[in-house]
């Protein structure tokens, strides 16, 4: 079973080789780190090309420009392995996420969420469990309200990917659409063990501030998109 990391890179030089670092030894001979790059012209591509110099799993792929959610998509597009790992550029992977992700979608999952550690910019841990942080649980009503599926938790088998892709135009989210997408039409996994420490530090790669209409025009759209896609 081939495995591919999707990562989407934005300006991204300050915490992305730690990130590649946690990464790589995890994965085998023959599986593949994909690094879309929004900023081609900043400073994140020569780090990558670091890597994809003397590692042949690396590979370097340029953005479109498009904002995070098409950036996340054109990383998925270049994907060619069986399972599909979601991952941000500033984040540190705990030992065994691989494995034992693997082993939860090998069980029948076709979408796996897990736990993570939230830490400060220093990795210094801040919570010990988003999902406790954040109440996730499944459920597609639940989800709809109040999302629990953060991309860089998540891993899918690549045939789902048909499900949920290409994206919608104007998604607020790639990682809503997805797990909205996975509880309705595929089969769910909440593994309950924190297997990343997610940084939070001010400079992450999120939307800005937004109003409760545009909350609810979005919970709108998304469910609009996902009966016609049926």
């Amino acid at each position: 079973m081939k495995i591919s990391v999707a990562m989407a890179a934005y300006n991204g030089e300050k915490y992305i080789g730690e990130q590649i670092e946690s990464i790589l030894p995890q994965l085998r001979e023959g599986d593949e780190l994909i690094v879309s790059d929004d900023n081609p012209a900043g400073k994140t591509r020569s780090i990558v090309e670091f890597y994809t110099a003397y590692d042949n799993r690396v590979k370097y792929v340029e953005g479109e420009g498009k904002g995070v959610c098409k950036n996340f998509e054109n990383a998925i597009n270049h994907c060619s392995g069986d399972v599909i790992f979601l991952c941000d550029q500033d984040d540190v992977w705990l030992d065994g996420k691989v494995q034992k992700v693997l082993n939860v979608i090998e069980a029948g999952a076709d979408v796996v969420l897990h736990d993570a550690q939230v830490t400060d910019g220093e990795l210094n841990v801040t919570s010990p469990s988003f999902f406790a942080l954040n109440g996730s649980k499944p459920g597609f009503v639940k989800n709809l309200v109040k999302n629990s599926y953060m991309g860089c938790c998540m891993a899918f088998k690549a045939e789902f990917k048909n499900i949920f892709m290409p994206f919608p135009e104007n998604l607020p989210m790639h990682d809503w659409w997805i797990g909205l997408n996975a509880e309705l039409r595929g089969k769910v996994a909440f593994l309950h063990e924190p297997l990343i420490k997610h940084r939070c530090h001010g400079g992450n790669v999120t939307g800005g501030e937004t109003t409760a209409v545009q909350k609810l025009l979005w919970r709108l759209q998304m469910t609009a998109d996902i009966i016609r896609s049926k």
